[in-house]
């Protein structure tokens, strides 16, 4: 077991280095965007730096105002509720538990009126934090279960996930909104005043109109790296916490085995759950691999339970 944690934390140092390349490749495509959009409205170079440095401004306050608001607004649509320890003695005493060996504080806990089987963590640190797990999941589970599902939210906080998804998200907003600024503007005289820039300039009409056609996918590409990444990263800590990776994986079978979507979910929320909240449609499967925010659970399982070998 000791070669398998020395192995887990290889992985952590690995997957977040990988995180920050992502983090550090969507600040320069933020940036490309940016310099595009003020060239392309200015026709100069002077117009794009500049428009450059108000759109790193404006990056910086909404990233900071979600930063301190996210887990409160996550809460709020989630209709989660919290609860007190003498109502839920037993999920209160699993996570004072988990806290005390992971060495964080214990976060507020609430509690979500809803049958479908699910739970997440946010917050942006350790000290303001908080897990939430829905009443449904919370009667599914027995003793071992609601362990690792509670030890894989608290590695989230105690890893930072949440900070680093709190400000992923509020950034990918804010670059879907002015993809469609740009789009916008293009059509009230940007391509008026870029037609006279000559060759270049409408070699970079063309880079404008591609960053914001393509750009909203790009983040969200990002975003589910990162969730994915994450998401095995929880399990593994997870695991390292309660010492029996099987009480996870025993949840997760349960969780892939309901069928009923969270109707509290949404597109914005659902790579915070454990495991997809929405449920993917039939159909285009693919598709849906591709653009989901979670791996797929049968690996996650799988590599779990190889933990114990």
């Amino acid at each position: 077991m000791n070669f398998e944690f020395k192995k887990m934390y290889n992985q952590i140092t690995q997957n977040k280095r990988n995180t920050s390349i992502l983090l550090i490749t969507f600040v320069l495509f933020f940036g490309l965007f940016g310099y595009t959009y003020g060239y392309v409205q200015g026709g100069t170079q002077e117009a794009g730096i500049g428009a450059l440095g108000i759109f790193g401004i404006i990056a910086i306050i909404y990233a900071m105002v979600s930063y301190y608001s996210s887990g409160k607004l996550t809460l709020a649509i989630a209709h989660a509720k919290e609860i007190e320890k003498k109502d839920h003695f037993e999920l209160f005493t699993t996570v004072e538990n988990l806290t005390i060996t992971a060495g964080i504080p214990t976060p507020k806990i609430y509690l979500i009126d809803d049958t479908a089987l699910n739970a997440f963590a946010t917050g942006r640190d350790p000290n303001h934090a908080a897990v939430a797990i829905t009443k449904g999941l919370l009667d599914q589970l027995n003793k071992s279960e609601l362990q690792g599902v509670m030890a894989h939210e608290l590695s989230h906080i105690k890893n930072y996930d949440i900070r680093l998804q709190s400000i992923t998200v509020a950034l990918i907003g804010l670059i879907a909104m002015l993809s469609d600024v740009f789009l916008r503007s293009m059509f009230y005289g940007g391509q008026r005043r870029s037609r006279n820039n000559g060759k270049g300039g409408g070699i970079l009409i063309l880079v404008g109109f591609a960053l914001a056609i393509l750009s909203p996918i790009i983040a969200k590409i990002m975003n589910l790296a990162i969730s994915r990444q994450r998401e095995y990263l929880a399990d593994a800590s997870g695991a390292m916490l309660t010492r029996y990776p099987e009480g996870l994986a025993r949840a997760l079978e349960k969780i892939a085995a309901d069928t009923e979507p969270l109707e509290v979910a949404n597109k914005a929320t659902a790579h915070l759950y454990i495991e997809n909240p929405l449920r993917n449609e039939q159909g285009m499967k693919w598709m849906n691999s591709l653009f989901s925010t979670h791996p797929d659970v049968r690996e996650r399982i799988k590599r779990l339970r190889g933990m114990n070998r």
